[in-house]
């Protein structure tokens, strides 16, 4: 092995977990004196970032301090209550069970969004199941458009190109799923006087893969600055299941069962990391392209993606705009 391919690689993103943990936990303590509130509620999905976000305010505040939600609907997937469960009676903590489909069935949800597939697939209708993809970012230079693909009853699938506005209506709809969630979970924070909590990892923080005042609103985000992987370590070290921990990452958005990597990231979060990591901190490029395992063509189709995801979901970080008071201008 050459030194350069010593030069950088998976080892570069590890952690002191336990240094970490206890990091964190203070942060979360020191916030929740500043706000004077006794606890943390936690959505659990079932999925790594909530189960270590859940970890962490245990090992905070301990397990009687912490309160999770259990928020299935009917298009989550069949084993994601399991999960959700099993890391609450893992951790020890009360919880309890919110079904969403009522709410979103008034809300219009499955109607709305319905009718934005409609727009390309006539036919869709009651018995189809859905998911939107994206194209690999690696495998060509070519700007990428989404696409749903198609279930009917039968099990036959099929790929269609969406058109903007069938794109936005879909997410528009589906988007009701994450802010009544949120909408929840602010409802048993405020009846405890607890905080929420927001589970987005470095990955999906940075990337905007979130929705704004969805999952992307929270009191406390305590694993926003950490990498997958680094996630992953801290799941280890905090006695996160081994079934929770080998669980593929899924958006659980969609009918059909969906891959974060196919929705959004178009990289596995390994390869995802060290590309993200190597753009942060000025890494070679060839050091990055050997470490991922791609041509430094790839990791600069990563790059361009990555910049240019930064700047359509610069949005979604804003904190809404408020224009100066006139007494405030006239002083300066």
């Amino acid at each position: 092995m050459t030194d350069v391919q010593l030069a950088f690689g998976p080892d570069d993103l590890r952690i002191d977990a336990a240094a970490e943990a206890e990091r964190i936990a203070e942060t979360i303590r020191r916030y929740l004196m500043r706000v004077r509130r006794k606890g943390a509620v936690v959505a659990l999905s079932g999925g790594i970032d909530s189960s270590v976000t859940a970890a962490l305010c245990v090992y905070a505040l301990g397990p009687e301090r912490v309160f999770g939600l259990h928020m299935p609907e009917k298009e989550s997937s069949t084993d994601t209550i399991d999960y959700s469960r099993l890391i609450s009676d893992s951790l020890g903590i009360d919880s309890a069970l919110e079904e969403l489909s009522p709410i979103l069935e008034a809300a219009g949800c499955y109607r709305r969004r319905d009718e934005a597939i409609r727009l390309v697939v006539p036919d869709y209708g009651p018995g189809y199941k859905s998911k939107i993809v994206l194209p690999s970012v690696v495998d060509s230079d070519s700007f990428r458009l989404y696409s749903v693909v198609i279930e009917d009853p039968d099990g036959v699938q099929s790929t269609h190109r969406l058109t903007t506005e069938a794109y936005l209506g879909i997410v528009a709809a589906t988007n009701f799923k994450q802010r009544v969630r949120k909408m929840l979970e602010y409802y048993h924070a405020d009846r405890l006087n607890y905080v929420t909590t927001g589970t987005p990892n470095r990955l999906e923080y940075d990337q905007g893969f979130f929705v704004k005042l969805g999952d992307g609103s929270a009191d406390v985000k305590p694993i926003a600055h950490l990498y997958k992987g680094q996630v992953y370590q801290l799941a280890a070290y905090l006695g996160v299941p081994k079934e929770i921990r080998e669980r593929p990452s899924t958006t659980d958005t969609y009918s059909i069962p969906q891959s974060q990597e196919e929705f959004y990231f178009s990289l596995p979060h390994e390869r995802m990391d060290l590309c993200l990591y190597g753009l942060n901190n000025a890494v070679p490029i060839d050091q990055v392209a050997m470490a991922a395992d791609l041509t430094e063509d790839q990791v600069q189709r990563v790059y361009r993606d990555i910049d240019q995801k930064r700047k359509t979901t610069e949005y979604l970080h804003l904190a809404p705009d408020l224009p100066v008071a006139v007494d405030e201008v006239s002083t300066h």
